[in-house]
């Protein structure tokens, strides 16, 4: 074998240490989920965004709340018994309306209990998609977010804020246009919302979570924690298995040359030595 020879090897190897990675990482992310399976005797689904990189061009890809997302949920509930719970493990910014609705109504319409797992956050359509959950277990520090519309880069309440302060014969075609399409997405997210939450909770109770979560009172990316979730009236725990955060583990961001955050990754608990650096 000469130094060419060597070099080949090396070029494969290189390409081929990626795909085994790939999929040692899936497969380890199977067996969890089937042990979280088997002790909660549920259907667990893990919908779980992450920056990801493309494997040899290394550009990010953000990942969003899509179709593609809607139709392997609902064909995960159409697969699973009536009788079977559902947890499903959500990490997510929010996405597309229509996509993150249709899987709050697959998962209202499912016969048996729905557990929606918030280990980090779940924003916008992720939190519309809790909201059809007949339990929300969220960690401590976790938070859930307005479902207030967005039309492309501006919200829709803040657009019709706009017709109240200015005089409507100085607005242009395109801002009143916009107007009405926000006017009317207003009232379709705020029927979702109030459509999910009923019969769980009370009408008056529905409409008004409803109303403050879609109106626009917050900036979009407002975070509603567990204690404010909790006085809001939705059906919130903090009893976060702690399988839930070893899948999560399992779901890493792409590797950056310079870690942005750094610390020993082992547990510490009260009046232990801690580790120096003598002792790694």
């Amino acid at each position: 074998m000469n130094f060419i020879d060597l070099i080949w090897l090396f070029f494969i190897a290189s390409a081929l240490s990626p795909i085994i990675q790939k999929k040692m990482l899936e497969s380890a992310r199977l067996r969890l989920i089937r042990k979280i399976e088997k002790d909660r005797k549920s259907r667990v689904i893990a919908m779980i965004h992450r920056q990801e990189t493309m494997a040899l061009l290394g550009f990010p890809i953000f990942k969003y709340i899509d179709i593609q997302d809607s139709e392997e949920v609902m064909r995960a509930i159409r697969m699973t018994d009536e009788a079977v719970p559902i947890d499903l493990v959500l990490h997510t910014p929010g996405g597309l309306v229509l996509a993150a609705e249709q899987i709050a109504y697959a998962l209202k319409g499912h016969k048996a209990k729905v557990t929606v797992f918030v280990p980090h956050y779940a924003m916008s359509g992720g939190t519309l998609i809790a909201l059809a959950a007949d339990e929300i277990v969220m960690d401590p520090h976790a938070v859930l977010g307005p479902v207030d519309p967005q039309l492309g880069q501006y919200p829709a309440a803040s657009i019709l804020k706009v017709l109240e302060k200015k005089d409507i014969n100085k607005i242009d075609d395109q801002t009143l246009i916009m107007a009405d399409i926000s006017h009317k997405a207003l009232n379709q997210v705020k029927n979702c919302v109030k459509t999910i939450l009923s019969p769980k909770l009370s009408e008056e109770k529905a409409e008004q979570i409803a109303d403050l979560l879609s109106r626009g009172q917050w900036t979009h990316d407002y975070p509603i924690t567990y204690k404010q979730a909790k006085e809001l009236g939705l059906p919130v725990s903090t009893k976060m298995p702690v399988e839930i955060y070893q899948l999560m583990n399992l779901y890493p961001q792409p590797v950056q040359r310079r870690p942005s955050v750094q610390y020993i990754p082992v547990p510490y608990k009260g009046g232990e030595e801690r580790p120096n650096k003598s002792m790694l």
